[in-house]
């Protein structure tokens, strides 16, 4: 392999490749739990085969550089980056001043030509379509002043890439120590422009001699030293990913200057979904041409409004009881049709919104295909004590409206023990297909696959039960109203 040498800013700010066609491998980071998800949509709209990285939240798989604009154009994925050398079983010394010494001289041996030849190309297809030059959606802290060239400083920041691919480890993972941080320096000197880098570190394990500040401060002061280029945390041309999993090592280039779950959201609300989790929870369920898909707790409207633009020839109803609920979702509907327009596409979209009530749903018995919703986790909405009053009769109100032998509902929860008892106590009127553990803002929660059975609605031996209890309750009543 060619080593790419140091470089000067005119050499290295070419903006397109000439030449011949390169074969890269692309990172990306997934919803966790979403992984093969993704990689079916790789398979489907790229047509390569992805494998699903050891450390949970990544896939990885093969591109030519001719066909490197298909990768923002997926859906399930968070943010990308053009792999520059893998390592499955990297030898760490048992020393952290060796291990250390050996990241630094690791800069000069590694294959950076081709990973580059990307980065440039990823950034005219930028330019191309309009994004934003520079910049980076996470929020960093500043330096307060600018340091010597052979003074590295770091800074812990939580970024994009560690949300989906360093959480929601194993129990034997649990105690792993992870962290993020990012190695920034500056030169005094004020010189002619350079290329702007930074390095950030996702570590993953509990038996590495070093930290996170170390590996990345080590590794990119030789990046620095190599390249010649200039260190920036936040104005940055280049960042350089250095993943570490256990004894796995990834090094990278990122190609996406924000997390690509940013895509149909204006107005936020308390628990807003990442659109790529969306995405993950409606391919679960196949929406099919004309089916009737209603999110009954749509809060922003995040599920139906990804699956209005992605699954079209489907028609959604996003409802909810919270009137600020319902106006976020017709605000973010509106800011999508504006887009749209905006560009010369059809601003239609196969969605309406309804303000209701969960547990007497305004919707004819049998009628609805889909069901799919967050559910309260009784954490940052309602609480636990609530849920145990609310899923029981919110289930039974979706297995009224579902069709019967063919419904499904994809339900999110973190709710786990709330959940399981409410569905045992349905009479046979749901069937739990699968289920995928996810990540949800660092909490643990599972997507509930159910299939609605047969069962008709309201002749289960529950209904038949329940309605002689109201019966015999009425009557109670009314002999204590004869007697008074």
């Amino acid at each position: 392999r060619i080593l790419l040498g140091p470089s000067t800013p005119s050499s290295t700010k070419n903006d397109a490749i000439t030449g011949d066609v390169l074969t890269v491998t692309i990172g990306a980071t997934v919803p966790t739990g979403f992984e093969h998800t993704a990689a079916e949509e790789v398979k489907e709209k790229i047509g390569v085969d992805a494998r699903i990285g050891k450390d949970r939240g990544r896939i990885y798989f093969p591109i030519t550089t001719d066909k490197l604009f298909q990768v923002h154009l997926l859906k399930s994925v968070d943010n990308l980056f053009v792999v520059v050398e893998e390592d499955d079983f990297y030898q760490f010394k048992e020393s952290k001043e060796d291990t250390l010494r050996e990241m630094q001289q690791l800069a000069s041996k590694l294959p950076w030509t081709n990973a580059l030849e990307v980065w440039k190309l990823n950034g005219t297809l930028k330019k191309r379509k309009g994004y934003r030059k520079r910049g980076n959606g996470t929020k960093v802290k500043s330096n307060a002043e600018a340091t010597d060239a052979t003074v590295a400083e770091t800074e812990q920041q939580e970024l994009p890439q560690a949300e989906s691919a360093a959480e929601n480890q194993t129990k034997a993972e649990s105690t792993a120590d992870r962290e993020t941080s990012t190695q920034d320096s500056e030169e005094a000197e004020p010189e002619a422009k350079l290329i702007k880098f930074r390095v950030t570190c996702n570590r993953a394990g509990d038996k590495h001699s070093f930290t996170s500040n170390e590996a990345a401060r080590d590794f990119g002061g030789a990046v620095q030293e190599f390249f010649q280029w200039k260190a920036d945390m936040t104005k940055f041309d280049i960042e350089v990913l250095l993943n570490i999993h256990k004894e796995e090592v990834v090094i990278g280039i990122a190609l996406t200057e924000e997390s690509l779950h940013r895509r149909n959201i204006s107005h936020f609300g308390p628990t807003t979904l990442r659109s790529t989790l969306c995405y993950g929870m409606l391919r679960l369920c196949k929406p099919q041409a004309s089916d009737i898909i209603i999110d009954p707790m749509c809060g922003t409207g995040a599920i139906p409004l990804e699956g209005a633009i992605e699954f079209n020839s489907s028609f959604y109803v996003a409802g909810d009881n919270n009137d600020m609920a319902v106006n976020r979702t017709v605000n973010n509907v509106s800011h999508i049709q504006r887009r749209r327009a905006d560009k010369g596409s059809a601003s239609g979209l196969p969605i309406d919104t309804v303000q209701w009530d969960l547990c007497n749903l305004p919707i004819r018995t049998g009628s609805v295909d889909i069901v799919i919703t967050d559910m309260p986790f009784g954490k940052r909405m309602g609480s636990r004590k609530k849920n145990w009053d609310l899923y029981p009769p919110c289930l039974r109100e979706m297995a009224r409206v579902c069709t019967p032998g063919t419904g499904k509902a994809v339900l999110l929860t973190q709710d786990k023990k709330c959940f399981t008892k409410a569905i045992s106590r349905m009479g046979g009127l749901w069937r739990r297909l699968h289920t995928v553990w996810v990540n949800v803002g660092g909490l643990h929660a599972g997507v509930y696959l159910l299939k609605r059975t047969e069962a008709v609605f309201g002749q289960t031996p529950e209904d038949v039960h329940e309605s002689r209890e109201t019966v015999n309750a009425e009557g109670d009543e009314k002999g204590a109203e004869e007697l008074s």
